[in-house]
């Protein structure tokens, strides 16, 4: 399968292109949130280099993916057996992934809420090389994801890679402001940590052959957002009223 520009000359490329760019975008909101809560633990000036690192990384093995596509529809046949259910290099990428993504969450909500002195100083001295590998080991778990999706929608490569690079060109265009946010307000913070908990369960669970319609998480995040956002407009109201 080569890259044919071709394909754009007709109407309907360009509504595929659009739909799965606005979808690649949806789902590389879980890997953003999961760079910007980690970056938050490097000192200050690193934090945005980071950041993009995270995103080039994630984009590059998108696109390394998308060159091995033979290889990806390889990666989706069965492994072996267990207890009547087959299970494939997906299954056990996306179980592995699950896990780490629901320890590191875990791990964070606690260092979080824990009222120790020294746990606000200890919440940066991660090395930019750890946080890097950190970045890495998400990004290869969240690219299958994301490339299984752009294969099920599309048959032409050229529009799975153009949706790929647009999609991740919006995010790195926008996720440092999307960090700083993040930092300035604890609660989003805790939002996010919570969505990011609920994402490792559903990868768990989809690597065990039980798929979950991502629709209806994304709904209920939107939905905590946008009671939130309510709740400091409020906050800022009554902050303002008492000056």
């Amino acid at each position: 399968m080569g890259l044919d520009f071709s394909v754009f000359l007709s109407l309907e490329s360009w509504l595929a292109l659009g739909t799965l760019s606005f979808l690649e975008i949806i789902l590389g909101i879980d890997n953003l949130l999961f760079i910007s809560l980690i970056s938050q633990k490097l000192p200050d000036q690193k934090q945005d280099k980071a950041r993009v690192l995270g995103l080039i990384l994630a984009l590059l093995f998108r696109l390394l993916m998308l060159s091995l596509l033979s290889w990806i529809a390889h990666f989706q046949e069965p492994l072996f057996e267990l207890m009547g259910q087959s299970f494939s290099g997906r299954n056990v990428v996306l179980f592995c992934g699950g896990v780490f993504l629901l320890v590191k969450t875990i791990g964070e909500i606690h260092e979080k809420t824990t009222k120790k002195p020294r746990a606000q100083t200890s919440r940066k001295k991660m090395s930019f090389g750890s946080a890097v590998a950190l970045i890495v080991m998400i990004d290869l778990v969240f690219s299958l994801d994301s490339i299984l999706t752009a294969v099920g929608m599309v048959s032409e490569l050229a529009i799975m890679v153009s949706a790929v690079v647009l999609s991740m060109i919006v995010m790195i265009i926008f996720v440092n402001r999307i960090s700083r946010f993040i930092l300035k307000h604890p609660s989003i913070q805790m939002l996010a940590l919570s969505f990011l908990i609920l994402i490792a369960f559903i990868l768990i669970l989809d690597g065990l052959n039980q798929h979950i319609d991502r629709a209806y998480v994304y709904f209920a995040l939107c939905f905590a957002l946008l009671v939130e956002f309510l709740n400091l407009r409020s906050q800022k109201s009554a902050d303002t009223q008492e000056i």
